[in-house]
């Protein structure tokens, strides 16, 4: 028996045009700007206009990697939207993208895992593939992070972004070139990151997630690379989670990891939850950076607490 296994072959991101400094957050804050860069790592970030929905940047993202792919949105069986910032409480994102891009046929849901959401659809979307159930799985990053954020909360303020990034997955014969993807949950910890209706805006203990965070995504790291019978010096590319730039340091370092092997992109987009992973992938394959048959290892952290990570095969095997 032959085996099945999933790929991903292509990415595209879908990010506001208005690019926010550091400078006005600061001021509103009365701190410096170089305060907000050394808490957070994040220079600038995008922020859609008020007109503008979350259905709106992952069409964009998904129109994108339809294209990029060649790939008519009739082929498409099932599309996947990770998101925590959906404006209606229904529908689901998904299918409003469904009806915009035409993907006629597919199966539509959304997936809620914050951070780690897009991870959560990428297994989702590798298990339906290698289960033979499905073909061509988009499995999409959206979230409108400013929507929710207290403009004057100087633990979130400067943190937040909005944006949205679309991934495909293909089916091939051979073994699968995503994961296993190792995923975990820890409930102790849902009152140090979370959004109440009544508020409507995310509150953080700071101090606490980030040790927190670090813990978990080192410790995911090595057992996502356990899983595929490999040591970190096999690993290309390390691409987090870019919910704050401390945090990636501070796992890199405790890896003993050299730098250029780590995605670094929050300074230019900040922290969008859910799309962060798929935005920081399609910003390095836009310089390059992504390169046929690297293996990659993406992990991801956030609220419930959450976490998980994965070792993928970049491309499919033919390239």
């Amino acid at each position: 028996m032959s085996s099945r296994g999933a790929a991903i072959s292509n990415v595209a991101m879908a990010v506001p045009g208005r690019v926010v400094p550091n400078k006005p957050i600061a001021d509103r804050l009365g701190v410096d700007e170089a305060w907000i860069l050394s808490r957070t790592g994040v220079a600038e970030r995008r922020i859609a206009d008020p007109s503008q929905r979350v259905a709106d940047l992952a069409s964009e993202a998904t129109v994108k990697v339809l294209e990029a792919a060649g790939c008519d949105p009739s082929s498409i069986d099932v599309l996947l939207v990770a998101t925590m910032t959906a404006e209606d409480i229904t529908p689901n994102v998904a299918p409003v993208v469904a009806d915009r891009v035409g993907l006629n046929s597919a199966a539509c849901a959304d997936v809620g895992a914050a951070c780690t959401g897009w991870l959560t659809a990428l297994q989702m979307a590798a298990s339906q593939i290698e289960a033979n159930r499905a073909e061509r799985v988009l499995v999409v990053g959206a979230d409108l992070l400013s929507r929710v954020t207290d403009p004057d909360d100087r633990s979130t303020a400067g943190l937040f972004a909005d944006g949205a990034a679309a991934a495909l997955v293909q089916a091939h014969a051979g073994e699968t070139r995503v994961g296993p993807v190792v995923l975990g949950t820890n409930p102790s910890g849902a009152d140090w990151i979370y959004a109440r209706r009544p508020e409507g805006v995310i509150r953080m203990r700071g101090r606490e997630t980030f040790a927190a965070a670090v813990d978990h995504l080192v410790d995911a790291t090595r057992s996502a690379i356990s899983a595929v019978n490999l040591t970190l010096d096999d690993i290309d590319l390390f691409v987090y989670h870019q919910g704050n730039g401390r945090i990636i340091k501070a796992v890199g370092e405790r890896l003993a990891l050299a730098a250029d092997r780590v995605v670094v992109c929050i300074d230019r987009y900040g922290n969008t939850s859910a799309a962060t992973i798929p935005i920081a992938l399609a910003d390095v394959a836009g310089t390059g950076g992504l390169k046929q048959d690297q293996k990659v290892l993406l992990g991801a952290f956030g609220a419930g607490f959450t976490w998980g990570a994965t070792v993928v095969e970049w491309g499919t095997p033919d390239g």
